[in-house]
């Protein structure tokens, strides 16, 4: 996949078939409209996706945290079939760009759409103001087509990014996985801690994750870890949080115990699904206390399926 980041000023080699969006989860509804897209490559086109280099609320003023970071929408993308994935950079003055400015510059010109798709609630330009609508009265003018995705449901109610945010924060991480159609996950590269679980007979695994990266309530939670990419996938039990009983410090970081695993894992990329919560975070008046608590959350972990 080639990658296009931190310029204006590109042109493609070929006519493209493109999806404009945010893209943040890449939910059951985004890859629906990226199957549409995909499926024009059969007519010649090459898929593009056509995102932002900066979370587009967080440059307004709005929610900073993401549901994908920067790295894995890149996999996804990769991994989806997408051919150009544009990285577009996000300031005051590519933001005040006219939406028919936009079509006309970027989606026409540049990207050389011959096909683009979006759901009902596109909207990019100046304001905010482009929408469908205006991508289809411009279609004729400028020699593309366009196709309507409508939005997937689940529950009865429309999969959308904020619904999937909600979810998370609330540690409703099945209902997350429902709309992402995966589970939520956090990745990171195993680091050194105290190694007070190693003293304890119960060794883990800590990973910091990215900053910008939306984490769920503090706590316990069942998981399935993957080390190495999908080269070894074990059951875990892990804890998002700032281990209150033996740490002082408000650094939140994931802490996984790996059932029936035996390696090093220092400086190995570590993913951790997030799939059941199971308890809050909490501070023990002892080190004897949790230690007691971690035995009973690993072993009713085991019997997780």
């Amino acid at each position: 996949m080639e990658i296009i980041e931190g310029t204006t000023d590109f042109m493609l080699s070929q006519k493209s078939a493109v999806a404009i969006g945010k893209f943040d989860g890449i939910h059951l509804g985004h890859q629906k409209l990226l199957s549409h897209l995909t499926s024009q490559k059969k007519q010649g086109l090459i898929a593009t996706v056509f995102t932002f280099d900066t979370q587009v609320s967080a440059f307004f003023g709005g929610e900073e945290k993401e549901l994908t970071t920067r790295a894995e929408k890149r996999e996804a993308f990769a991994a989806l079939g997408i051919d150009v994935l544009i990285e577009f950079p996000l300031n005051r003055e590519t933001a005040a760009t006219a939406p028919e400015a936009f079509v006309e510059h970027y989606l026409a010109k540049r990207m050389r759409a011959a096909y683009i798709c979006a759901g009902p609630d596109l909207s990019f330009g100046k304001g905010g103001a482009g929408d469908f609508a205006l991508l289809a009265h411009c279609a004729d003018r400028f020699g593309y087509c366009t196709e309507l995705i409508e939005k997937v449901k689940v529950g009865g109610k429309e999969v959308s990014s904020t619904r999937i945010r909600d979810a998370v924060r609330l540690g409703k991480m099945q209902d997350a996985a429902e709309m992402l159609g995966r589970p939520y996950t956090v990745r990171g590269s195993v680091e050194h801690g105290k190694q007070l679980g190693r003293t304890l007979g119960m060794p883990t695994a800590n990973l910091v994750p990215e900053k910008d990266k939306l984490l769920p309530p503090n706590g316990v939670y069942n998981t399935r870890v993957q080390i190495d990419g999908r080269k070894n996938i074990c059951k875990g039990i892990s804890n998002v949080g700032c281990k209150p009983t033996v740490s002082d410090e408000n650094r939140v970081g994931i802490e996984t115990y790996l059932y029936d695993f035996d390696g090093d894992l220092y400086g190995r990329e570590m993913i951790v699904e997030l799939l059941h919560f199971c308890r809050p975070e909490q501070k023990f008046d002892s080190v004897k206390a949790l230690k007691t608590q971690i035995a009973a959350d690993i072993a009713a972990g085991r019997e997780f399926t």
